[in-house]
């Protein structure tokens, strides 16, 4: 296997890796995916510092597929060929991910995708660092069961995550004892007066919880509009496995507080990677600018790449997914190692409470890193108690 400075510079590129970049800093979901593009343009500086990867500099080639999957689609397409990269990190909601999936595929390249997500999937083009269902739907449910109750009202952004999450959640309702008073559905982007109509239908149902798969900027909006309905927290908490320091940042502050996310990652935990993180990310962003999962996964798969890079000096998917098998990286949110058996990611389940600040409290935490189950094969049914 020639090495990696060999096989770029067949194409005349001996002085730096260019990478692939695929995240909206424009559209419904900036709002998330701009925390994304951060996380990894700071891993990228991080290593570059550092000498890069055998003497090779990391190059991001950034593309903006302004939350929309054809012109995802189409800029994959374009970095695959024109540019000629062979990974991309890149892709957060589902739809977008499996418009560029066939891309991907097609041309044999690998795309790192870092979002929790439906599951469900799973291809060899693909290595997913987000969570999966097993390793935050199963706990937050049974959390929100011991605390508030089983009754339950769901709304969520009208695409293919939230209607896949909610499947799974009434599934286990159903078999534990719980309902679903109502179901409610609202296009993304959509404008603060159909919000306000659907917390008005929400209030109607009197629900124990609100189970949000709303995503992006929309989350702001519901957040608000329950809370100016009258709705709150101490007494019907709105959960989500999509709301971040991000959302909340957007949000008034009395909508904030008291609400439930789980998440492998919120920036209260507690390690020294965490503390070195935050700390290059706020001298990077800025005070004011909270670390969050997106962020913290992005930068993580990163040094993922890199480390796999530096095993096997080359570019070929097939080579880095050999690589990547055993390596276990001292994340800010704890040790994560991908799964060999089906390119998910092992993560310490989490569930944090928010605060009016914009920041979680953790209030439970799995005491160690949980194998992804992806198609929820045999997931573990930990309690999950506060």
């Amino acid at each position: 296997m020639p090495d990696l400075k060999s096989e770029l510079g067949e194409n005349g590129r001996d002085t730096y890796i260019p990478i692939g970049v695929l995240f909206s800093q424009s559209g419904p979901m900036s709002v998330t995916e701009m925390a994304h593009l951060k996380g990894t343009l700071m891993a990228i500086e991080e290593i570059n510092k550092n000498g890069g990867i055998d003497g090779m500099l990391l190059q991001p080639i950034i593309d903006d597929p302004k939350s929309d999957p054809a012109t995802s689609r189409k800029l994959a397409n374009k970095l695959l060929t024109q540019d000629q990269v062979s990974v991309i990190f890149g892709c957060c909601s589902s739809s977008i991910r499996k418009a560029v999936l066939p891309i991907i595929e097609r041309h044999g390249a690998l795309l790192f995708y870092p979002s929790f997500y439906e599951g469900f999937e799973y291809s060899p083009n693909i290595v997913y660092t987000g969570a999966t269902p097993n390793q935050t739907v199963i706990p937050l449910v049974e959390l929100l069961f011991n605390r508030y109750g089983k009754r339950f009202a769901m709304v969520g952004s009208d695409y293919i995550y939230a209607h896949e999450i909610n499947r799974i959640v009434k599934e286990f309702l159903i078999e534990s004892g719980g309902s679903v008073v109502t179901e409610l559905y609202i296009q993304q982007g959509a404008d603060k007066e159909k919000f306000k109509l659907v917390a008005e239908k929400l209030a109607m149902f009197s629900p124990d919880i609100i189970f949000s798969t709303v995503v992006g900027v929309d989350t702001a909006k519901l957040y608000d509009s329950c809370q100016e309905e009258g709705i709150e927290a101490r007494n019907c908490p709105i959960a989500s496995l999509t709301t971040s320091e991000s959302e909340l940042a957007g949000m008034c502050e009395e909508s904030r507080c008291g609400h439930i996310t789980a998440l492998p990652y919120f920036q209260s935990v507690k390690t020294d990677e965490n503390q070195k993180f935050q700390s290059l990310y706020q001298s990077k962003y800025g005070s004011d600018d909270l670390p969050c999962v997106y962020s913290e996964t992005t930068y993580s798969q990163v040094h993922i790449l890199s480390q796999a890079l530096s095993r096997v000096s080359s570019l070929a998917p097939e080579a880095l997914l050999s690589a990547i098998e055993g390596i276990q990286f001292h994340a800010p949110q704890g040790s994560i190692m991908i799964d060999p058996d089906n390119n998910h990611t092992y993560l310490t389940p989490r569930i944090g409470q928010s605060t009016a600040e914009g920041t979680f409290e953790i209030v439970w935490q799995a005491p160690e890193p949980i194998k992804p189950d992806p198609y929820l094969v045999a997931y573990d049914r930990t309690i999950a108690t506060i």
